[in-house]
């Protein structure tokens, strides 16, 4: 059957079928049209665990009664939850997981218990993660954040190190010039939460020192200093009340360190050949110089085995705990492109800050153009049920209230289904309200009509969780590089796609002659940009998928010899018009229009599009679905629907978002993506209703197993 959420089976008193046909292991054989109606019923107002969950910075002097005010005033605003979030400002004697911190903490979730909303612990003071302000590198110095530098020798000179620095090794390079690579310490930092000279007007930040999180002792450190703390503390609220823990754009150099370091240490580099499968140590010098044969290749090669130890000593690390403890890890990696990090968390996520994405060219070019996508691919092919973005940080004291529709619109049309608003400011008090501004909450210009936007942020991420992504086209990505020139042909023709991150196809990926199918997904044609590099165990998948035609190369690539039967595609019109000869159109407009972007998902037997007008100009056409049906428009923000004639007009402002839905015709494939239920039910006394974290979470760290190549 198709998957809705709990509540709505409460609702329609159905939970006791449901549970029984659990226990015989059967799917619940509910009235399909009692479900559509429940779904209908439950857009208009979905469950609280849907609400945005802004980051709140607790910045100045923190009261129990204000904290508690606060909190009230959130929920009258149609806010049913919430990222504690400590931040730069507070007072020098309220220090990191204080007594006088978690005091605060405390009273938070226990008036958020009371009021049956939600709350995510955030895992630094303050980012980037993996310090715990500080505390780990004054526990033990050698956690220091570490990487390694080069020295170029003179003839005869021996490296002069310093204190804290290792010899790696001594190499001479193709010029006859030698150089040593040592390590050393960064010297990086993170923001710290204490104003320094506010008194005096002589403002300066508290810097603790980056940890080193490429270090495993290092970690298990923040993991005792911070996670284990917070267990003692709230563990009895962990996956009821508390939802998540936060990590935040974990580095491993820290923020402003000395320049020319590279990421890496010398015992890491074990590592690195482990994941390379070669040894890298004679071609270190390549981090530096590009005089050695295949430097540029070498370079790239390293980097992207060090993403993965980062993934390995940091990110599993953190996801193991989550797992045990049985909380969700969410938050984001520190690159918009990081999907390889995200099979970590058991919230994928990202973040759009300092003006990344706005209307225009950076909505569909360029890194940050991904992060969306990179969430929510993975979300799918994960089996996680939530995906997140904290969008809005520093964007500006101009930032608009129709600005801050459009970027949720984008987020909601990739496939995000839970937003954490940057942010929700406790304090404007002196310098607070200029930091990293804008208040997008309270304090806002906006916040009496604040509700109507926390409803439509709630019904969109209800819409995209727990339904069927309909989607047959992958775009395949490295484990920290998402191309972007092929998915800007896909959103302009009305082609959605998810980021396929390549190990896949050696781990959990079954390659059949029609293409890729993994977890609930069906991909008939699969892209590989040509500057992207291929794993030597994807490429049996790839070369499977080519002999059958599947696979598209968009440009040159080296690997082109190897993969007889391939299509290629040198311009983004040939690529356009081969996704047409693999994959039917599951949306056309006539005319035809490059500013709509759309989602379909299938929930509750219905289905529902999701269209957004991403550009500045309006857009008027037709609007043709290969599926027959009684259509309706819902509106997002007020829950109303109107009829939708299948020849009718449509009328798209600029950025206006709009829901199109029809009950399930019978006309699509009815072998994609049926599901049961398998959500574990754990409610406590007093404790707001669990939310599911979705259905690998019993396992959320583990590899999938392989599969064959048939």
């Amino acid at each position: 059957m198709n998957r809705f959420s709990l509540s709505s089976a409460v609702r329609g008193g159905t939970l006791v079928l449901a549970i029984a046909a659990l226990a015989a292991g059967q799917a619940c054989t509910c009235s399909s049209a009692a479900v559509a109606a429940d779904v209908l019923a439950e857009f208009r107002d979905p469950p609280r665990e849907f609400s945005v969950m802004p980051f709140w910075f607790w910045n100045d002097d923190l009261k129990d009664e204000e904290i508690v005010r606060q909190i009230a005033d959130f929920e009258a605003h149609g806010v049913y939850g919430f990222v504690i979030h400590p931040r730069i400002g507070l007072p020098r004697d309220l220090g990191w997981l204080s007594p006088r911190m978690i005091h605060a903490m405390h009273v938070a979730v226990d008036e958020a218990v009371r009021r049956k909303m939600y709350v995510i612990l955030y895992d630094e003071g303050m980012y980037p993660s993996g310090s715990s302000a500080g505390q780990v590198v004054a526990r033990n110095p050698s956690h220091a954040a570490r990487g390694l530098a080069k020295i170029d020798l003179q003839p005869g000179e021996s490296p002069k190190l310093e204190a804290g620095w290792k010899l790696v090794v001594t190499l001479d390079r193709p010029n006859g010039q030698r150089l040593a690579v040592v390590e050393r310490p960064t010297g990086g930092v993170i923001r710290g939460l204490h104003y320094l000279g506010e008194e005096t007007g002589k403002l300066k930040e508290e810097l603790p020192p980056a940890g080193d999180i490429l270090n495993p002792a290092a970690v298990s450190s923040f993991i005792e200093l911070v996670y284990d703390r917070y267990a003692q503390e709230f563990g009895r609220h962990f996956g009821k009340t508390i939802l998540a823990i936060f990590t935040d754009e974990p580095s491993p150099a820290g923020r402003g360190g000395a320049r020319g370091i590279v990421p890496g240490n010398a015992a890491l580099l074990e590592q690195v050949n482990r994941i390379l499968g070669y040894d890298f140590t004679p071609f270190l010098a390549d981090l530096w110089h590009s005089d050695g044969p295949d430097a540029a290749q070498h370079r790239a090669d390293y980097h992207r085995a060090i993403a993965i130890c980062l993934e390995e000593n940091y990110y599993r690390r953190l996801s193991q705990w989550c797992d045990q403890y049985g909380i969700a890890l969410t938050g984001h990696p520190g690159g918009s492109m990081d999907i390889g990090a995200e099979r970590y968390f058991q919230m994928p996520g990202q973040d759009l800050v300092w003006r990344m994405v706005v209307p225009g060219a950076k909505a569909l070019e360029g890194p940050d153009s991904t992060t969306a996508k990179c969430a929510s691919s993975a979300m799918v092919h994960l089996g996680r049920r939530r995906n997140s973005n904290e969008l809005y940080g520093a964007y500006g004291h101009e930032l608009t209230y129709e600005e801050m529709k459009w970027l949720a619109g984008w987020c909601f049309v990739r496939g995000h289904n839970l937003l954490y608003p940057h942010a929700f400011y406790y304090s404007v008090r002196g310098p607070r309200r200029d930091e990293r501004p804008p208040d997008v909450g309270p304090n806002a210009a906006w916040w009496d009509k604040y509700k109507p936007y926390a409803d439509y942020c709630r019904r969109l991420s209800w819409l995209n969780t727990d339904s069927r992504h309909v989607c047959e086209i992958a775009i395949l990505a490295e484990p920290a590089r998402l191309p972007d020139r092929s998915a800007k042909v896909c959103y302009q023709h009305q082609r959605d796609f998810n980021y396929l991150e390549m190990r896949h196809l050696g781990e959990d990926a079954q390659v059949e002659a029609d293409g890729v199918h993994l977890a609930s997904m069906h991909y008939r044609a699969v892209i590989l940009d040509g500057a992207l590099h291929v794993p030597a165990d994807a490429l049996p998948a790839l070369q499977k998928l080519a002999s059958h035609q599947r696979l598209i190369v968009l440009g040159s690539s080296p690997y082109a010899t190897q993969l007889p039967g391939a299509r290629a595609a040198a311009t983004p019109a040939e690529l356009a018009a081969t996704i047409d000869s693999l994959v039917k159109p599951d949306l056309t407009l006539t005319p035809p229009s490059t500013n709509i972007r759309y989602r379909h998902v299938v929930k509750g037997g219905r289905h529902f599009y999701i269209l957004f007008n991403e550009e500045e100009t309006p857009v008027t056409a037709r609007v043709d679905l290969p599926i027959r049906g009684t259509r309706e428009w819902l509106d997002p923000f007020t829950a109303a629907a109107t009829p939708a004639p299948p020849a009718e007009t449509v009328i798209f402002r600029p950025h206006q978002l709009k829901v199109l839905t029809q009950k399930d015709g019978g006309e699509a494939d009815g072998k994609r993506g049926t599901r049961t239920w398998r959500d574990e039910i754990r409610n406590a006394p007093g404790d707001a209703p669990a939310s599911f974290i979705g259905a690998a979470t019993a396992a959320g760290f583990v590899l999938p197993r392989p599969r064959r190549i048939r």
